[in-house]
């Protein structure tokens, strides 16, 4: 376990249990934050249960009986199930925190223990991106950009400024697995039935591709997803760096970055303007209000035209597409960009976080910036509203 001295007058003892995969949770008290190590992907029965026994031993140990327990906003997380036992064990209150928020604060609680006396501005914005979070929405939420307002020490206002553009994960969460799956959906905007097929045609049979295609124009189990990772999952099996699959977690994405070298010039983003009405299930609101779309239909109408170009120059222009897009929306909330913050699984994308980190957004340096870091979010997140 780390130690982080974190100065706050609230006190409450706190147990957060992070996500579902990185596994990791962190307790609060009396002014410090007890961070653990990460127990890898708690789907596994035996990660999960020694996540289980090391928490149970760390708090018999300190001897801290929780009074808040907090988790991750998506309902069917184990540690989502968990912590409502824990809750009614300890007499404890539940709260839900969304995920792409706890990211978001993990970057602040970062800045706090990293640079001793900085204070929060008035107000501020937040970048996350990463594969999967559930959205306040009931969306799958991976590319998010939010305002927050200060008020007193506390935050009190969240508003969701803008978000890539909604694609559909077809077949659900099995467009996790198979990329394949999110390109048909993506050119099935803007090419016949036979062009796509000439693009996937490797990975599925005829009949298979018959199946998925009318699955996706009768929209069927077809969740919708502003995912930066489905994105350029979908680029990086378009552009031939990985196949119809995955052995580790954002692999294609990784290949993408690996394989990238000097971006083409000639493709600019441009935003769209929609609206946008949600809420949160933590006690803070996101608030309703037009926002700002980075549409990435665009990006594979660009790359499918140049198909012929060099491949690697393809994917780095792929990810400067998204940094940039990213950096405009932010151009657009009025605020300085020193006063951003960036994390999520993808923030360890060196493409797009050296882009952003050059425009003076802050990015994690000591606390993970993926779901290894979550847990540590949540405590900063509710420390900050509480």
């Amino acid at each position: 376990m780390e130690t982080f001295a974190y100065e706050n007058k609230n006190a409450r003892r706190i147990l957060a249990l992070g996500p579902e995969s990185n596994g990791n949770f962190s307790v609060f008290q009396s002014g410090k934050i007890y961070f653990s190590e990460d127990f890898g992907d708690l789907m596994e029965d035996a990660n999960y249960l020694k996540f289980k026994k090391k928490i149970s031993i760390f708090l018999k140990e300190k001897k801290i009986k929780p009074d808040i327990i907090l988790t991750d906003s998506h309902p069917s997380y184990r540690t989502t199930a968990l912590g409502r036992d824990l809750a009614k064990k300890y007499a404890a209150g539940h709260i839900l925190i969304q995920h792409h928020l706890a990211h978001i604060f993990s970057a602040i609680g970062d800045k706090r223990i990293s640079d001793d006396g900085y204070a929060l501005p008035k107000d501020f914005f937040g970048i996350a991106i990463d594969g999967t979070g559930y959205g306040s929405d009931g969306r799958i939420w991976g590319g998010e950009i939010f305002k927050f307002e200060n008020q007193k020490l506390k935050v009190k206002n969240i508003k969701r400024i803008g978000h890539l553009e909604n694609q559909i994960m077809l077949g659900g969460e099995l467009a996790i697995q198979e990329p394949a799956r999110m390109l048909i959906a993506i050119l099935a905007k803007f090419l016949s039935k036979e062009e796509i097929y000439a693009h996937i045609k490797k990975y599925y049979s005829a009949q298979e591709f018959e199946v998925l295609y009318n699955q996706s124009q009768q929209n069927f189990n077809c969740i919708e997803t502003s995912s930066t990772g489905r994105i350029l999952d979908a680029v990086s099996l378009l552009l031939g760096f990985c196949g119809n699959g995955r052995n580790y977690k954002h692999e294609p994405v990784y290949l993408l970055e690996k394989n990238s070298t000097k971006p083409y010039a000639d493709l600019h983003p441009k935003l769209q303007i929609t609206n946008y009405k949600s809420q949160t299930n933590s006690k803070l609101e996101i608030q309703n209000l037009k926002h700002y779309v980075l549409p990435t239909t665009p990006l594979f109408e660009y790359l499918i035209e140049n198909l012929h170009k060099d491949s690697s120059r393809l994917a780095a222009t792929a990810q400067l597409y998204i940094a940039e897009g990213l950096y405009e929306i932010l151009c657009h909330s009025g605020l300085g960009l020193e006063s951003g913050f960036f994390a999520g699984g993808l923030a360890n994308n060196e493409a797009i976080s050296k882009y952003l980190v050059s425009k003076g957004v802050y990015a994690n340096k000591k606390i993970p910036r993926g779901d290894a870091g979550l847990s540590f979010g949540q405590i900063i997140f509710y420390l900050s509203g509480h």
